[in-house]
């Protein structure tokens, strides 16, 4: 049993779709927020949050809800294609009012950019899980630790490839001197990515066939569970468990601090504009997906822990940096690429041994549970930071920022010294491929 390559890049498409929509809105929203439309940092980051908030709520009810759907063209598949319709359509019309504000400002043109934004925060809330999980209901058990890292790399080559296209159309060259930016043309190329993403996947990938076909490998065998009764975590083991998880709440808030509101800051702090401010984050993404093989071969040795400690010291020094060179600087240095480079390879040794760490604390019946303690403390951070980054950038300086972050992950480092358990040393991976597989 081979996996077919092919066919899941194709399916990862949807998910590149996903990731290049998502690299935008971080990137360019928040500028259009306090930029066009002049909303304080605090509010501009409770709309940024947004995204977080409705995710806990619509990513299990849709992923639910097409578990129960059944049409011609599957279960999944009318998710991903309607809502990317819809998604396409609604994200169109905001650079279009964007633009018509800056013209002639009303109350009602931001009151319609606001709505409108909900609606397609909603609307891709409707299809990401379906898209996930299409993944695995066409690969048999035993090969979707290789298809996800596929889908992984799929999401990163979507995130590039925004970064990569606004780089080139947004740079200081082309837009230094201009008093307002159109942002219509980038959102029109996303717009283009996600559509003929989409549209390959539907002419490529017969949901209903390749269910069928991925059926006739699994077995019926009952699930193998270390034990068939509920049994409480000892002590030690809890403790560790609760540490891992405020771990997991402190770096994220701290790197999803940097993540959303990095391109304001650049423009702010450095004059940068939206191109240039994307290339950093390109090479920081670029530097999480080369770390991943020395990352996975590092963690076979040295184990989980010892890898995201080295993470946290990494990034945390990586940020304090930043921080002390914002002192002293007020424009962009090429050397600060090396610092974006050494954030992408802590990044990657924390997110790829991070999960693994808290499943391990469980019983193999109850890994869905603790996958969702995961996620829960994970989105809770990427919910409050943008609120709590925003306020402080408004209300203290903007040249904080990467102070802000250093503290948070400096403190995930603490953290982290008291996590006594779910520390196996991780196998090698067999494939290129596997060391891509974070589960993130």
């Amino acid at each position: 049993m081979k996996l077919n390559y092919k066919r899941t890049f194709l399916v990862g498409l949807a998910f590149l779709s996903i990731s290049a929509f998502w690299q935008m809105y971080d990137g360019v929203i928040p500028k259009i927020l306090t930029g066009t439309f002049g909303i304080g940092e605090t509010i501009s980051g409770a709309i940024m949050a947004a995204d977080n908030v409705l995710a806990l709520f619509l990513l299990p009810f849709f992923g639910s809800l097409s578990d129960k759907c059944n049409t011609r063209i599957g279960r999944r598949m009318p998710f991903v294609q309607y809502g990317t319709i819809a998604a396409v359509l609604l994200m169109l019309t905001l650079p279009l009012i964007d633009k018509s504000y800056a013209a002639a400002p009303a109350e009602w043109k931001l009151i319609a950019f606001i709505i409108v934004l909900g609606v397609l925060l909603i609307t891709m809330g409707t299809y990401r899980s379906p898209a996930v999980a299409l993944m695995p209901d066409v690969t048999p058990k035993p090969l979707r630790s290789k298809g996800n890292a596929v889908i992984n790399l799929m999401g990163a080559a979507g995130g590039i490839l925004y970064l990569i296209v606004s780089s080139v159309l947004y740079s200081n060259k082309r837009i230094g001197n201009v008093e307002h930016v159109d942002y219509f043309l980038l959102f029109a190329v996303v717009a283009g990515i996600m559509a003929v993403a989409v549209l390959v996947l539907r002419l490529t990938v017969n949901e209903p066939k390749l269910v069928a076909e991925a059926k006739q490998y699994d077995t019926d065998e009952a699930e193998v569970t270390e034990t068939t009764a509920k049994e409480k975590l000892a002590k030690p083991v809890v403790k560790s468990l609760v540490f891992l998880l405020i771990s997991v709440f402190l770096w994220f808030f701290g790197y999803n601090g940097i993540t959303t509101w990095f391109t304001t800051f650049a423009g702010q702090a450095w004059g940068m504009a939206l191109g240039d401010a994307s290339l950093c984050l390109t090479i920081a993404t670029a530097g999480a997906i080369v770390s991943y093989i020395p990352i996975g071969h590092l963690s076979a040795k040295i184990g989980r822990k010892k890898s995201i400690l080295l993470g946290t010291a990494v990034l945390a020094s990586c940020f304090a940096a930043a921080y002390l060179y914002t002192l002293y600087a007020n424009s962009f240095s090429p050397i600060l690429y090396l610092i974006f480079i050494l954030v992408g390879f802590s990044w990657a040794a924390i997110s790829v041994n991070s999960l693994p760490m808290v499943v391990e604390m469980c019983h193999l019946s109850d890994v869905g549970r603790f996958t969702g303690y995961y996620y829960t403390f994970s989105m809770a951070a990427q919910t409050i930071t943008p609120i709590a980054a925003g306020a402080l950038l408004e209300n203290v300086s903007y040249k904080v920022l990467f102070l802000y972050s250093a503290l948070f992950v400096a403190a995930s480092f603490v953290t982290m010294l008291f996590v006594r358990h779910g520390d196996t040393v991780a196998p090698t991976k067999k494939s290129l491929l596997e060391n891509f597989d974070t589960e993130d």
